[in-house]
């Protein structure tokens, strides 16, 4: 068996360059890649393609990477979080591509799966379908999207071993397991990292055959987007 487990996260994504295409799990700034995306701050690699479900929010997240000017385009479905990104946006400083939620998780799988291109009804009619290929099955239109093509998923578990078999917990399972699949080089950082044999295969969401280098990150602010409390007399 490969060894894919590195020593830190600065050997994980080392190898990550300017103008390349990332993929990062996570919804709003549950199940996010937190260690990868500081060392990215930190390496200052620039003019990325970042595929996410959001841009994170102003000061954690992918958001500290676009206040470093460091994301050409974000691939994204909701980015009502982020005051920096909707000026970049609206500056022309950021180039965007808006996609329904049930589609940018589609053409992940469809990445993973090894397939070209997939149908959906979903942006039909609609600015999404501009300029892009409509077929019609049974009296129905479908929009012909392709399928992503990224050179590295980065991605977040709860626990994995050093074979790269990935836990996630909770809704931190969101585009984790569809992206792990994806990514040309899959990087997975994990809360708990064990030995091969100790996780237990019914609870495995992601095989390690998907993983290419993993390492057990440290100091999670695990945040919350909005956090609401009950006002309670």
């Amino acid at each position: 068996m490969i060894n894919k487990v590195v020593s830190n996260v600065k050997v994980a994504i080392q190898d990550i360059k300017d103008g390349d295409t990332l993929m990062l799990g996570g919804f709003g700034l549950c199940g996010i890649p937190e260690n990868c995306i500081a060392a990215l701050v930190e390496k200052g690699v620039m003019k990325l393609t970042c595929i996410s479900n959001n841009a994170g929010v102003d000061d954690f997240g992918i958001g500290l990477m676009l206040q470093k000017r460091q994301v050409k385009k974000m691939i994204s479905s909701y980015v009502g979080e982020n005051a920096e990104f909707e000026r970049q946006l609206l500056s022309g400083e950021l180039e965007v591509d808006l996609i329904p939620q049930g589609t940018l998780a589609t053409r992940c799988m469809a990445a993973g799966y090894g397939m070209p291109a997939i149908f959906t009804p979903a942006g039909v009619g609609t600015e999404v379908a501009e300029g892009k290929e409509v077929r019609n099955f049974d009296g129905k239109d479908y929009l012909m999207e392709y399928a992503f093509n990224a050179d590295f998923a980065i991605v977040k578990a709860w626990k994995g071993d050093t074979a790269g078999n990935l836990i996630y917990r909770s809704t931190s399972r969101n585009f984790n397991p569809v992206m792990a699949m994806a990514g040309k080089v899959t990087i997975a950082e994990v809360e708990i990292l064990v030995e091969v044999g100790e996780l237990d295969p019914d609870h495995i969401h992601t095989p390690g055959v998907y993983v290419h280098r993993i390492f057990q990150g440290s100091n999670y602010e695990k945040r919350i987007e909005q956090k609401t409390l009950s006002n309670k007399s």
